[in-house]
């Protein structure tokens, strides 16, 4: 897999990118293993195999979300994205138009008043 490999030279890049890029690629694997046991589960005609496999599935769900996590303590963007558009309500396209229309206060429950105090103070 390409993406396995730096495409910068390492001593330039520092430790911190090479261990977001490790992150990156272990959530890459394990959105893979979840593919291909989800797969397997659904091909096969023997309900304890589907089990395991399923259970197996659900593991790897399981480690990405702990090195997504790990990745959203360390990317500042990252952060703000995950929290504009995970766990909301609304249409993930109405919060990204809400966000381009000037409105951060989308998928936050934050209602922009904050916004409309700063625009008044200038």
């Amino acid at each position: 897999m390409s993406s396995e490999n730096l495409h910068e030279n390492p001593e330039t890049l520092g430790t911190e990118v090479i261990d977001q890029h490790r992150a990156i690629v272990s959530i890459i694997e394990e959105l893979e293993a979840v593919d291909w046991y989800n797969q397997r589960a659904k091909g096969t005609v023997d309900d304890a195999l589907r089990g395991i496999l399923e259970h197996n599935r659900d593991e790897e769900k399981e480690h990405m979300a702990m090195v997504l996590e790990w990745l959203r303590r360390h990317d500042a963007v990252l952060d703000k994205n995950l929290k504009q558009y995970l766990f909301t309500t609304e249409p993930v396209l109405e919060i990204e138009e809400a966000t381009a229309a000037g409105s951060t206060g989308a998928g936050s429950g934050d209602l922009g008043i904050g916004d409309l105090r700063e625009q008044v103070m200038k």
